[in-house]
């Protein structure tokens, strides 16, 4: 019979073998230990992987670390909304005419509604944006609109289209006969008259020092409801023609910048509807006076 000391031996190998074989089954890994003696590890755990290090000695999280959770930024938020936008500039409409005539009548726009939309404009809803406390957008919005009427009355149709925003001047001796398109530099109007009566009249710009509206008597030469020059390629609406291409017609460009520009020589107006109404009255071979 083996001795006691022996069985003991025996049976304390066993159950070591037993305990590696049930550690090696559950996933462990074996580590290489300073003994060189095989040794078992436990099981990786969920603790979040370590920090590599940076050039400069910083620590970073590592590419493969889960973004974090927590609430969004403020910045995420959503924005409200924005006002729609009633009236903008390059609008041409009877809206326009009547937004420019109660912006007159609290006085922020110095002359006579045009109905187009240009940097006049805008000037005029900025200004009355900023006095209100409100965005200023230069653009009309529901609110600005609902404020500006609240503070002014219906424009009348006097203040819709009124004479003129210039004061017309004595005529010229050769206005007061016939039919004539009396046009003025010293107080840049134009006066349709007949027989020495002024029956309309509407501001106008001329050519610049470099391109010169001509003066003199002149003829309406012929006629074009919707022109573009040949030469400077833009519109040139109701036209009017009287000297070798210089024309009376209407300018968006007048109409949005006023006095600020010139032309290239012909006879700005700024006022489409008056114009056109003058358009169909004017025949070719109507007398053309261009004065100082």
């Amino acid at each position: 019979m083996k001795s006691s000391s022996v069985i003991r031996r025996a049976v304390a190998r066993r159950a070591v073998l037993v305990a590696t074989a049930v550690a090696l089954a559950a996933g462990c890994t074996a580590q290489a230990g300073g003994t060189g003696r095989g040794t078992v590890s436990p099981a990786p755990t969920s603790a979040a992987p370590a920090p590599t290090q940076s050039a400069t000695g910083d620590d970073k999280p590592s590419s493969s670390a889960t973004p974090s959770t927590g609430s969004p930024s403020a910045s995420a938020t959503t924005e409200p909304p924005k006002a729609k936008v009633l009236m903008d500039d390059g609008d041409e409409n009877t809206q326009v005419r009547e937004l420019q005539a109660r912006l007159r009548q609290v006085g922020y726009f110095d002359r006579a509604p045009t109905g187009f939309y240009g940097t006049m404009t805008a000037g005029a809803v900025k200004a009355f944006q900023k006095k209100r406390g409100l965005p200023q957008t230069g653009t009309v919005d529901e609110t600005t609109w609902q404020k500006l009427k609240a503070m002014t009355h219906e424009p009348t149709a006097d203040e819709l289209r009124p004479a003129t925003t210039n004061k017309l001047d004595a005529p010229d001796p050769r206005c007061l006969t016939g039919r004539v398109l009396c046009i003025s530099k010293e107080s840049r109007t134009l006066a349709w008259m007949i027989d020495g009566k002024v029956v309309s009249s509407l501001d106008v710009r001329f050519g610049s020092e470099n391109t010169p509206t001509r003066e003199g008597e002149f003829k309406v030469e012929w006629k074009a409801r919707e022109w573009t020059s040949t030469i400077y390629h833009t519109p040139m609406p109701y036209a009017m023609f009287f000297s070798r291409g210089q024309a009376v017609h209407y300018s968006a460009d007048f109409a949005a910048r006023g006095y600020a520009g010139a032309s290239h020589g012909c006879v700005n107006v700024r006022d489409k509807g008056k114009l056109a109404v003058l358009f169909d009255q004017v025949k070719v071979g109507d007398k053309v006076v261009v004065h100082w």
